[in-house]
């Protein structure tokens, strides 16, 4: 009886001592005192965990001491390459951290001092001008000896064993799929990964990056086996006959229709067995006359079993997208407390700026939803839905409608140049039709909410979720039906590629870039294959045939223009209109001062955060600046911002993200205080990862010059204590 009083004691004092360590790290007070032996906290999932809550129980970095933050490592990942774009959220296992460089080679790095073990070349050593593509992170998976990371290279997806980074030869076809194949029959559109899967029990269950007008490929969600490649389900977003939500499209829409894709990655509760699948827009992203009806299940959450790909509920957010309102990051998988009792649910942001919460088992709103009706589009051939669904709460974390009152006072001139540009426009607010005047989105096309995604705060339910406030415009403009046409390289540039890059092909970067001076950072080679085969969100224009792409090419690299000849679409000349050739074409672009300056009046940056148990926000902060407006006495405006939140135990809450000042932030989550800052080598637009190695705790962000324009060169930067509590 004594022996069995001494061990309940003796536990007793245990747990007594690990509950003092945890609450005094989380209040900052030093602690000497560690268990020995404990698991390390790592960062094995994409956004943290399959729950992608960008939560972490690591306490050691906290409130009291934040401000002693050094960097404890950096690693070069521009492959040499000066400005390009670097958006990866590690993940770290076992001690190694996972990412890729710029040129997407994997690579892994020891965690706790940044040292390379080894790297994974896709292209063999060839040197790739103008940067590899855009990922956002790499998959892990394994059992006992077997362990592996999925990384995907524009059409490829690759098993690499995680100990070498060398191919596994019996994963597909020697180490590798090809992601087009089996996607629609018929020809192989391009198609690639831009965020990475997730896995359930031996399944790698992915999502895609296709282009944003046609032809592109289905955005079709699959499930390969982990070990050897085989295809085992596939969910069609875009439903083929006799499959529900088939009745919302044109009836032959699943032969040519493409995208409804999930670029933005989800989320798996593993308990349940159930995948939250967030998609995107149907192709054209801006004009649906050849998608006329719902579109179903384009811009929806879609709960799927993630041993079966069956579905089990959905819920779509836009009704015949014609505004890019992709879901465009992947859901946080949360609990809540309603009338005294947890209720687990789903929770989803979005471009607009709106929260929507959901019963993770059966779809049911735990906020109120409301259908508005919208005024119908005037644009020939366009029937935009009669209604929207928007929540009543929370309220939305970015403002809704541009008005007059609102736009820049920078400068006097600067306010007159908006307010004459503004009154030529249409602005009304959420769901106003595209028109041929130019119609105003706000939040625009990038958010409100982007990819970064929200973190959720587990011991205070709290929801933590930075947003864009700028504001874009969509115009359209009448087509040639090029079926029929006879053009010039400048009439083919007009037709296919203004819209984007703009009638002086200067683009608006960085989501759309700049075109000019194209032969100093891209081969002739690696233009005419992105020409022909497309990249990212950019289609292919292998249709219009050899004559009509050189005509293109020369236009775009010298301004001269030469006439290839008829066109034909499929060489079918004598088709008056092809079922995914558009009527109208679409031209988007920022709206902008005269200075290059946001047309609204600050802020232009947001963080924000709110309580999920009542749908009440509890602080709101400005989010970054302009460097050389903060020299001048404009500060705090917040700015444009890429990359999303992590939230710790420690009481903090840690972003990087904002374009245009380059730092990393550290806010205390409780008031929006910020309690440290420092500036990165170059941006960091990306979502950072906080894990603990040794028992030392760290934060990494991925940095690079893309989204600033600015000929930085990418890296991962890692930070730590320099006398951690305890050593």
């Amino acid at each position: 009886m004594r022996l069995q009083c001494f061990v309940l004691l003796l536990l007793a004092a245990l747990v007594s001592v690990a509950s003092s360590t945890s609450r005094a790290a989380t209040s900052g007070i030093l602690v000497t005192v560690q268990l020995k032996d404990r698991a390390p906290v790592e960062w094995p999932v994409y956004g943290g965990g399959p729950e992608s809550m960008r939560y972490s129980s690591l306490a050691q970095i906290n409130r009291d001491n934040v401000r002693h933050l050094k960097v404890a490592w950096t690693f070069d990942a521009s492959d040499g390459q000066q400005g390009s774009e670097l958006e990866v959220n590690p993940i770290v296992v076992n001690g190694i951290l996972y990412a890729t460089t710029v040129s997407l080679n994997a690579i892994a790095l020891d965690a706790a001092t940044g040292a390379l073990r080894w790297r994974f070349d896709p292209y063999h050593g060839r040197h790739v001008r103008g940067g590899g593509g855009r990922t956002r992170g790499v998959v892990y998976w394994g059992e006992g000896q077997d362990q592996r990371i999925f990384v995907a290279v524009h059409q490829f997806l690759y098993a690499l064993d995680a100990r070498t980074g060398h191919p596994i030869a019996t994963f597909g076809d020697s180490g590798r799929i090809d992601l087009r194949d089996g996607l629609r029959p018929g020809e192989k559109l391009m198609v690639s990964l831009g965020t990475p899967g997730i896995v359930y029990k031996d399944l790698l269950i992915i999502g895609s990056r296709t282009a944003e007008s046609l032809p592109t490929p289905p955005g079709d969600v699959r499930a390969y086996d982990v070990r050897t490649g085989a295809l085992r389900w596939t969910f069609h977003t875009i439903p083929r006959p006799l499959e529900l939500g088939y009745e919302t499209w044109p009836k032959d829409a699943w032969t040519y229709s493409g995208a409804a894709n999930n670029w933005a990655g989800m989320s798996l509760d593993v308990r349940r067995g159930l995948v939250f699948v967030p998609t995107g827009s149907a192709a054209d992203d801006y004009y649906g006359a050849n998608r006329v009806g719902d579109d179903l299940f384009a811009n929806s959450l879609i709960a799927l079993n993630a041993e079966t790909g069956e579905r089990v509920w959905h819920f779509q957010f836009v009704r015949h997208d014609i505004w890019d309102r992709d879901l465009p990051a992947p859901p946080n998988l949360v609990t809540v407390q309603r009338d005294g009792r947890p209720i687990d649910a789903v929770v989803q942001i979005t471009k607009s700026g709106h929260v929507f919460m959901f019963e993770r088992t059966t779809g049911t709103p735990l906020f109120p939803i409301r259908y508005r009706r919208y005024p119908p589009s005037d644009v020939q051939g366009e029937v935009t839905a009669d209604s929207q669904p928007l929540p009543i709460a929370p309220e939305p974390f970015a403002r809704q409608q541009l008005t007059e009152e609102m736009l820049t006072d920078r400068t006097p001139e600067a306010h007159r140049a908006v307010l004459e540009r503004f009154r030529a426009l249409r602005s009304g607010g959420q769901f106003i039709p595209g028109s041929l005047r130019g119609t105003v989105v706000f939040p625009g096309l990038d958010g409100g909410a982007e990819w970064g995604g929200a973190a959720f705060d587990p011991e205070t339910s709290m929801l933590y979720v930075n947003a864009n406030e700028m504001a874009w415009t969509v115009t359209l403009s009448e087509a040639r039906p090029a079926a029929t046409a006879t053009a010039g390289g400048n009439e083919l540039y007009a037709q296919h590629c203004a819209g984007c890059h703009g009638v002086d092909r200067r683009g608006s970067p960085p989501t759309y870039p700049s075109l000019l001076d194209l032969a100093d950072r891209l081969t002739m080679a690696e233009i005419s294959a992105v020409m022909s085969d497309g990249s990212g969100r950019m289609p292919g224009f292998a249709r219009l045939g050899p004559e009509a792409l050189t005509a293109m090419q020369r236009y775009i690299l010298t301004g001269e223009s030469s006439p290839p000849g008829p066109l034909s679409l499929r060489e079918r000349g004598d088709v008056v209109r092809d079922p995914i050739e558009q009527r109208y074409n679409s031209h988007v672009e920022r709206f902008l001062d005269p200075d290059g300056y946001p047309a609204v009046k600050p802020p232009w940056g947001t963080l924000s955060a709110i309580d999920l148990s009542t749908g009440r926000y509890v602080w709101n902060t400005p989010l970054g600046e302009y460097r050389e407006l903060a020299a001048r006495g404009m500060t705090g405006t917040g700015c444009e911002n890429y990359g999303g939140p992590v939230v710790t135990a420690g009481g903090l809450v840690f972003i990087g993200a904002t374009n245009y000042d380059g730092k990393v932030r550290a806010f205390d989550k409780a008031t929006g205080a910020l309690l440290w800052e420092t500036t990165l080598p170059a941006s960091g637009n990306a979502t950072p990862a906080t894990y603990e190695v040794n028992g030392r705790q760290f934060v990494v962000i991925a940095t690079s010059g893309g989204k600033a324009r600015t000929q930085a060169p990418a890296s991962y930067v890692a930070f730590a204590l320099d006398q951690p509590p305890g050593r």
